[in-house]
């Protein structure tokens, strides 16, 4: 089996757009659909012709440009159940579990919610990829806009116990600003001082600090770190379960 192909760009800001690429069956898919034009010149830069949408959540900087892809391209719009209602165009639900195949290559659907009650994420096993949407960003999480953080913190831990090699593709650019935050949360972490230093200067070239991998946000990233010994002293949590302690993460990072 050929390896997916996979073409990040930015749009609406701070969004990114994703387009994936099975070279042998030409099946391509969109990683949500922030923006329909920009999403078509990225397929028309590659020439590639799009097949699908896997849809993370339905927030609109996900899903805007969904109904004008699918009547340009007559793709298939994939995305979670329990957020059907408000996917336009949506054609397969997905949940835990359930699997999508893009060519010849597999994803399974893990829910991830926290950001929205019904968030999604996609894994591509063979090719050790996921593509996590608004829960997980590089040294970061999404607001916990339809969730507490429990259910973040069980969405993060599903997500922590992936191959650490696994490449992490996050919905938008925020890793610069979640650097200035989680160094006041664990400054003593080496690798994080060290992701902070070279974001920074990605970030005055304009380049992408995404992808990631797991091993790297485990090793950097407060929000999944939340039984280091340094974070719970600093916090005076030593005793606190780690929901808790990622919970008043969440809250310092709301008020940062």
């Amino acid at each position: 089996m050929a390896k997916l192909e996979i073409h990040q760009f930015p749009t609406r800001g701070d969004n990114y757009g994703v387009l994936i690429h099975d070279p042998v069956t030409e099946a391509t898919a969109s990683i949500d659909a922030p923006d329909a034009d920009e999403v078509l010149a990225a397929l028309h830069e590659k020439g590639w012709v799009l097949t699908h949408i896997l849809v993370t959540h339905h927030h609109s900087d996900h899903t805007a440009g969904n109904k004008a892809l699918k009547h340009k391209t007559g793709c298939t719009i994939i995305g979670p159940a329990l957020e059907a209602r408000s996917i336009p165009g949506i054609d397969v639900k997905v949940a835990e579990g359930d699997t999508v195949d893009i060519g010849e290559t597999r994803a399974t659907v893990i829910e991830t919610p926290g950001h929205t009650k019904g968030h999604v994420s996609y894994y591509f096993p063979k090719d050790g990829i996921v593509f996590v949407g608004d829960t997980l960003f590089s040294v970061g999480c999404g607001k916990l806009l339809e969730g507490d953080a429990p259910t973040m913190w069980s969405s993060l831990e599903k997500l922590m116990i992936l191959p650490r090699d696994t490449q992490v593709y996050c919905g938008h650019e925020y890793t610069n600003a979640n650097c200035r935050f989680a160094l006041t949360i664990e400054p003593e972490n080496d690798a994080l001082q060290a992701r902070a230093a070279e974001v920074a200067k990605l970030a005055e070239r304009g380049a992408p600090s995404l992808p990631s991998t797991i091993g790297q946000e485990l090793d950097t990233n407060p929000f999944l770190r939340p039984a280091s010994p340094d974070i719970r002293t600093r916090l005076d949590m030593e005793g606190s379960a780690p929901a808790e302690v990622f919970a008043e993460i969440r809250r310092r990072k709301d008020r940062f």
